[in-house]
């Protein structure tokens, strides 16, 4: 069921005592509803087959098989509350925070009304503002780091709340008085990712940094079986991811049948639960199915066989969820086939919105919407000020400016922290408070003094990790923070493999 760092994941039966409280303290309609956002999620993912094979939208990339873990995860968070940081599959999670399918149809066909990018991104890349789902990038497992950044960002705002005001106003423009910033000390950071990409370094990275901080984020691991045609266990050591990371300290971890709708919401609110107490962290691990194939540019059977096929169609949430609601008394067929049918004209009609709305699409005098701020540029002429003479004409090495000018910014703006590898005078801070030592920070000397200064809170050491510092930096610029991070040499950002 829930293990905190033991080394040892059980699947959460559908029977545990804990799911059986959660079924019989919702309501049926409530269950129903439960119901209605697998199936309009479904019936979206069909609608959109249909559509690419007319040629009518760019891309296809189903959530199914994924639809009971997703639904329980958007139920189970607080929509414009939390955060959320979903992956290409989370087409389910959006519905439930409350995205609805004629804005993601508007994203599928390219429209310039696409509420999530302006027609700008391919399809499935998630985006609200108002429900705080954050756009993400195409390559897998990024989000992962962004989302720490923004867990560590509400954190520090639920710690220093002057710092989420906006500044008196001045002569001089400061790009506060442009960035509304909201949060709450009990937010949790939702992330989701593949059994595929937890592959990937970045994956790795961020458990680290959510352990080491105790951070309220929740990572949800989809796991369907296969990363497009290699199967887990040419992924994963052993097959199971929960085996590998059971032991990172803080963690409430859980593993469960995903396409177990009763199992996964009981799984998902005791993750929530533990995170928004401000334990620490919590991956909820979900075994769930892929009926369709990877994407319309896949051809599942080419890799799969048909007796492996047929055993996930047993498993299929969407069938499972049915055949729930009518065993319970829920609903009956009649009352199945009428929601069916209400959830197909929905998508229905929504899909004739769509593609009424495709024109205008994106056009190349937009390119840079979205792209840099639309109020405030770093070219506006109100910033052409005339430099003043000081009576402190004392030279001074670039170095010492650098620092200089940090300092006087930090002085100004609560907002600015600073992190990277070893640009904090001292971690381990006793004795520099005590005098004893005079402090690194940085191997240029660029950021000396500044923790003394400022605090540990807003000057710190990351781990040796460079993805581990730009990806944090843009979950906390995505609150409002502005971070100022440095990597120590030039040769260090790019990918360490070297020929």
């Amino acid at each position: 069921m829930a293990q905190r760092g033991n080394g040892k994941v059980a699947v959460r039966p559908a029977e545990d005592a804990g799911t059986d409280r959660l079924i019989a303290g919702k309501a049926p309609a409530w269950w129903v509803e439960f119901y209605r956002l697998m199936y309009l999620s479904r019936r979206t993912d069909d609608r959109e087959i249909l559509l690419k094979r007319q040629q009518k939208i760019f891309f296809q990339v189903s959530c199914a098989g994924h639809e009971a873990l997703l639904v329980a995860a958007g139920l189970a968070m607080k929509p414009g509350y939390d955060w959320f940081y979903p992956y290409y599959r989370d087409r389910a999670i959006s519905l439930a925070l409350g995205t609805t399918v004629e804005e993601q149809l508007l994203q599928a066909v390219g429209a310039a009304d696409d509420t999530a990018s302006g027609g700008r991104q391919m399809p499935s890349h998630w985006a609200s503002t108002k429900l705080n789902i954050v756009s993400q990038s195409s390559s897998t497992a990024t989000q992962c780091l962004q989302a720490v950044g923004c867990a560590e960002a509400g954190r520090y705002f639920s710690q220093h709340p002057e710092a989420a005001k906006k500044p008196a106003a001045t002569d001089m423009p400061d790009y506060r008085e442009f960035k509304d910033v909201k949060f709450h000390g009990d937010e949790v950071t939702y992330v989701s990712i593949g059994e595929g990409s937890t592959s990937q370094g970045e994956f790795w990275e961020s458990l680290n940094t959510a352990s080491n901080s105790k951070l309220p984020v929740l990572f949800l691991i989809e796991d369907n079986g296969y990363a497009i045609s290699t199967p887990v266990e040419a992924n994963t050591p052993g097959g199971n991811i929960s085996r590998l990371i059971a032991n990172f300290p803080n963690f409430h971890f859980a593993e469960v049948d995903g396409t177990d709708a009763a199992a996964s919401y009981a799984a998902l609110v005791e993750a929530v639960a533990y995170c928004r107490s401000g334990k620490g962290p919590a991956v909820v691990h979900g075994h769930v199915v892929r009926p369709y194939s990877h994407s319309l540019s896949d051809d599942e059977r080419l890799y799969r066989s048909d007796e492996e096929l047929k055993a996930d169609e047993k498993r299929d949430p969407i069938l499972k969820m049915q055949m729930w609601l009518l065993r319970e008394g829920i609903l009956d067929e009649q009352g199945l086939k009428e929601l069916e049918r209400k959830v197909d004209d929905e998508v229905q009609q929504a899909s004739d919105r769509a593609l009424a709305a495709v024109l205008p699409q994106a056009t190349p005098e937009a390119i840079l919407k979205y792209q840099y701020s639309e109020d405030l540029k770093p070219t506006d002429a109100r910033f052409a000020t005339a430099v003043e003479p000081t009576a402190d004409d004392t030279e001074r090495t670039m170095a010492d400016l650098i620092n200089t000018c940090l300092r006087d910014e930090m002085r100004r703006d609560e907002r600015i922290v600073i992190f990277g590898e070893d640009v904090a005078d001292a971690t381990r801070d006793k004795a520099l408070r005590e005098g004893k030592i005079k402090g690194k920070g940085g191997v240029f000397k660029l950021t000396h003094g500044l923790q003394k200064e400022f605090g540990n809170d807003r000057v710190w050491n990351s781990p040796l990790a460079e993805a581990n510092i730009t990806g944090r930096a843009i979950g906390m610029a995505t609150r409002g923070l502005k971070p100022v991070v440095e990597i120590q040499f030039f040769d260090y950002i790019w990918p360490p493999t070297r020929p």
